[in-house]
């Protein structure tokens, strides 16, 4: 099959992963989700019982206990404000404390992000047709599958649970109010924590299917590589807008220097300085600009318009790019060779037509193109 035939067959690239979580596509795990909760919720309720119990025991003493004056002076109010002051505090901070831990789980699951957008309506839920399709589609069977699994799994805790509590559960009507709640409480508890259990393991199984069904939805195409490619990169015609402008930028940081310099060595391309020689001055030969890449390519094009000599010595360009700074004289080393060099350009103005001349660089001033000393460069 043709690669351009549109099918996904490639793994998502780092920018196709940050540009689905920037739109909310993240990886997200509702069964992980609950099972979290429960597991918070069912901690919280095993240390923070006696708090609620309390409440509890508040709540039972007020709603059974009558007497004549409570009924001659019947106020539902002054009874179910007292009851819902006793067990809201610790209702709310267990709520809390439950969706913290969700909202937290999710997020660190989904890569820290949280998108508003995602809370508001869209068009899109409202068609039948995609309802339809979510339903019946591979998604809804998928769905299908984990929620009958959800049921068996949790079914069958619960069953064993109660076949090992039954005798338990059926004496709790009986004895102290106090000892009773405890007693249901352990069991409310116990049953929650082996529920969690259960969730757990569905969850453990559900974050595997989550990854890949996330992986294979975005999953590129051969066009879709190029596309991406071809937008990182930019287009030819950008490439070479950056290019003229990054030339423009390093002609006018070298123009008023190159109409200084009396010649030019490069390596050929890749690098260019640009030195001039007044005794007057300075002893020795000076560096008015050096440069690589774009810089290099914008001094030897000024050098061309302004007519100033260049010549090529690879390993005497780079020793000098190397070894000296913009504005200074170069190595004492390199005197004899620059002098080769300027003799020869004097000789060029005067009319004259003489042979290149050759020239040595010291084995310990040569250098690779990345800077690192290399014997072998040739002059």
């Amino acid at each position: 099959m043709s690669q351009d035939s549109g099918e996904k067959t490639f793994a998502p690239t780092p920018k196709r992963r940050k540009d689905a979580a920037r739109k909310g596509d993240v990886l997200r795990s509702r069964e992980l989700a609950t099972a979290i909760a429960m597991l918070v919720g069912a901690t919280w309720l095993k240390f923070a019982g006696p708090w609620l119990l309390s409440g509890l025991e508040h709540v039972t003493r007020i709603g059974f206990h009558w007497d004549k004056a409570a009924l001659d002076a019947f106020s539902p109010g002054t009874i179910i404000l007292p009851m819902m002051m006793a067990v809201l505090p610790p209702v709310i901070t267990l709520a809390s404390v439950v969706m913290i831990a969700t909202v937290a789980s999710q997020l660190a699951f989904g890569e820290g992000r949280f998108l508003g957008t995602n809370l508001m309506p869209k068009a899109s839920r409202l068609d039948p047709v995609a309802g339809l399709k979510r339903m019946f589609g591979p998604n809804g069977l998928i769905e299908m599958v984990k929620g009958i699994a959800k049921v068996a799994v949790l079914g069958t805790i619960a069953y064993f649970w109660t076949t090992s509590h039954v005798n338990m559960l059926s004496g709790i009507a009986h004895g102290q109010l106090i000892p009773q709640l405890i007693l249901a409480w352990d069991a409310i508890t116990s049953l929650l924590f082996a529920l969690t259990a259960g969730l757990v393991l569905i969850a453990l199984v559900d974050v595997p299917v989550q990854m890949l069904r996330r992986l294979n939805r975005l999953k590129m195409s051969h066009q879709e590589m190029r596309d991406e490619h071809k937008e990182s990169e930019g287009s030819p015609e950008r490439r070479a807008a950056q290019r003229r402008r990054q030339r423009e930028l390093a002609m006018g940081s070298v123009g008023s220097a190159m109409r200084e310099a009396q010649f030019v060595i490069t390596n050929p391309t890749h690098f260019a300085v640009a030195l001039t020689y007044d005794p007057t001055k300075a002893a020795a030969p000076i560096v008015l600009a050096k440069g690589r890449g774009e810089k290099a390519l914008a001094m030897r094009e000024l050098a061309a318009e302004l007519e100033v000599p260049m010549l090529e010595y690879p390993a005497l360009a780079r020793s000098i790019y190397y070894t000296t700074r913009e504005r200074q004289i170069i190595r004492e080393e390199l005197y004899s060779a620059v002098a080769s060099v300027l003799a020869f350009v004097f000789s060029l103005k005067r009319g004259e037509r003489p042979a290149p001349p050759l020239i040595y660089v010291p084995l310990e001033l040569r250098f690779d193109t990345d800077g690192r000393p290399d014997p072998r460069a040739s002059t």
